[in-house]
């Protein structure tokens, strides 16, 4: 998913006003069991953020900051059912915490949609991702992410166009695809993930200065979210060049997919997240979702002349 972080890019100045009202979806936070424990205050006291008990990680860049990828293997890129990453069109993952900004801890609200849409990015056809990412009430950020299934199982990210708000006002839109301006495709998860195995790039793209990387944390662990309590849970670290000593945690439950967000170490936005709604949207949903996400598109071939604008457009079912 995009996995719930902020692209890391540095904002410019904005190109001009460029207003969207958040549909805010009322859906309470209820308390569930589990190791970590979320804080409900405005303020950011160390002592009641989550976190989870540091253990040591080989988090140094490979000597080659991508990874190699083959794209005449990908016979069926678009059926995703990577046991610990399952894209069905129609899913919807709607996920609930809280963030830190500028020393306050505030509401954070994701909504994470597999559209019926498909397109071509580097040579391999993708599924797109529509992501929403709301702070207090307030959409933040849209997106559209491109994944593909190879035929080992493994699952690649090749590429997003995101757009960037504050106060309703347009910002940035910081893309990166595969294939221009020296980005190159990364893994979002791997058939079989295993402990100790080196971290691995979750995409290049230097122009937005987009260099994630993740590895596996743990295995086999239990978390419970409002949705539901889940065993046998694989637990990613991701980080980057970007925000070095700062690690993002992301709980995969086999055969739904991503459940939780916590952190550890020097992440200075100590992002919480958990799963509260996981629906199958209706043909008519779903037609609705398509919609938005083409409109999204339509704006991606106008602000993004350099990257997007050189893609071939999305494509229905």
């Amino acid at each position: 998913m995009r996995n719930n972080r902020r692209s890391r890019s540095h904002p410019s100045s904005p190109r001009g006003p460029f207003v969207l009202a958040a549909l805010l979806l009322a859906i309470p936070l209820s308390a569930c069991g589990g190791r970590d424990q979320q804080s409900q205050s405005q303020t950011v006291p160390e002592t009641q953020v989550e976190t989870t008990p540091e253990t040591t990680s080989s988090t140094g860049a490979a000597a080659q900051p991508w990874e190699a990828f083959d794209r005449n293997r990908f016979a069926q890129s678009t059926t995703i059912d990577n046991e610990w990453f399952p894209l069905q069109p129609g899913t919807q993952f709607i996920y609930e915490g809280s963030s830190v900004e500028d020393g306050k801890r505030l509401p954070h609200r994701v909504v994470f949609t597999v559209t019926d849409l498909t397109k071509v990015i580097d040579g391999v056809r993708t599924v797109v991702v529509w992501d929403r990412d709301y702070t207090s009430g307030e959409l933040v950020e849209t997106e559209l992410a491109l994944f593909a299934q190879d035929d080992d199982g493994t699952v690649w990210h090749l590429g997003q166009y995101p757009e960037e708000y504050e106060n309703g006002e347009f910002l940035d839109a910081p893309a990166w695809i595969a294939g221009f301006q020296n980005a190159r495709p990364g893994i979002s998860m791997k058939a079989k993930p295993e402990l100790g195995a080196p971290s691995y790039s979750q995409g290049w793209g230097p122009a937005v200065n987009w260099t994630d990387r993740a590895q596996v944390y743990r295995m086999g662990e239990k978390t419970c979210v409002p949705v539901d309590c889940y065993e046998d849970v694989l637990v990613m670290e991701e980080f980057s060049e970007e925000e070095p000593g700062a690690f993002q945690l992301k709980y995969y439950a086999p055969g739904v997919g991503n459940v939780r967000v916590g952190w550890k170490g020097d992440d200075p936005s100590r992002e919480t997240l958990k799963l509260v709604k996981l629906v199958q949207l209706s043909a008519e949903a779903l037609a609705d979702v398509r919609a938005a996400a083409l409109k999204l598109e339509k704006r991606a071939y106008a602000l993004s002349k350099d990257v997007y604008a050189h893609t071939s457009p999305a494509e229905g079912p």
